[in-house]
This record gives structure tokens, C-alpha cells and sequence, in this order.
């Protein structure tokens, strides 16, 4: 039977494709989002292009270091938080894209950011370096939420 430690990194790597695979399916590409009042503190589109696959990348590898450094309670902690975020954000492409609730899109992104928390703290007890670069995920998730709240005001 594997360690636990290979089968948590394995699963956290599972959660990050299905975060990076899920994050688009619910997309509009009808031109509705183009069509929004846009907040003007707005990053420009190419600032998501490049912050997506770091943020997926170091969740692959937070996850992998998690696995490897912490005990197997703190590692399945890890997962469980990591998939509820995981579903909160892929709630709110679902939310904001489909039935364009910016409520309930922003409630999901919220609990996003908060979620996200608890996995830097244990991130930093594995690992101080990985726990540094996550942050950037942290605050993208914090910045999204604002975007998110300011979408809602404005349409």
C-alpha cells in the first residue's frame, strides 16, 4: 500500500486540475462579459494570464510539499480546506457567468479568500519558502473577491 504521503500529494495535484480545468467551463464567451461596467482599478486582461498558471503551479506544489513535510491530520486538513476552495471558486464562475448572480458569486470568491488562509498557515508549517510564494495566490483571491463585490455595484 502507498504512503499517505503519496497519495496526499497525488490528490492534491487532482484538486489543482480540476481547479485549473473547472475554472473555465462555465465561461460566457457570448460577449456579456465584455458588455459589463468594469471597475477602473480593474488589473489589465494579460495580469490573469500570467498570475493563473503561477497560482495553479504553486498550488501543485504546496500541495506536494504539505504531503511530504506534514503529519497525515494536517495533510488531509490541508485537502479537505484546499477542495472547499476549490469549490467555492469554480461556484462562483458558475454564479457570475451563468445566472450572473454577483451576490452569490461574490459570497463564493469571499469564502474563497477565506479558505485560503488556513492552507497558507499550514503551507508555512511545511514549508516557509512554498507558504512566501503562495501569498500571491492569497491576494489574487482577496483581489478577485473585491472585483467581484465591484461588478455587482456597477451592473
Amino acid at each position: 500500500m502507498p504512503d499517505y504521503r503519496v497519495i496526499a500529494a497525488g490528490l492534491g495535484i487532482l484538486i489543482v486540475l480540476i481547479y485549473a480545468i473547472g475554472s473555465g467551463y462555465w465561461v460566457d464567451n457570448s460577449g456579456w462579459y465584455q458588455s459589463l461596467n468594469r471597475p477602473r482599478w480593474q488589473p489589465p486582461s494579460f495580469i490573469f494570464g500570467i498570475i493563473w498558471p503561477y497560482n495553479f503551479v504553486m498550488l501543485g506544489i504546496a500541495s506536494v510539499t504539505v504531503a511530504n513535510n506534514l503529519s497525515r491530520f494536517k495533510s488531509l486538513s490541508f485537502l479537505f480546506i484546499f477542495a472547499l476552495s476549490v469549490i467555492s471558486a469554480l461556484l462562483w464562475s458558475y454564479f457570475f457567468y451563468q445566472p450572473h448572480d454577483f451576490t452569490k458569486a461574490s459570497a463564493a470568491l469571499i469564502t474563497t479568500a477565506l479558505l485560503t488562509i488556513p492552507l497558507l498557515i499550514l503551507t508555512f508549517q511545511a514549508s516557509r519558502t512554498i507558504g512566501l510564494l503562495l501569498i500571491p495566490y492569497q491576494l489574487w483571491v482577496t483581489i478577485a473577491s473585491l472585483l467581484s463585490v465591484s461588478y455587482g455595484k456597477l451592473n
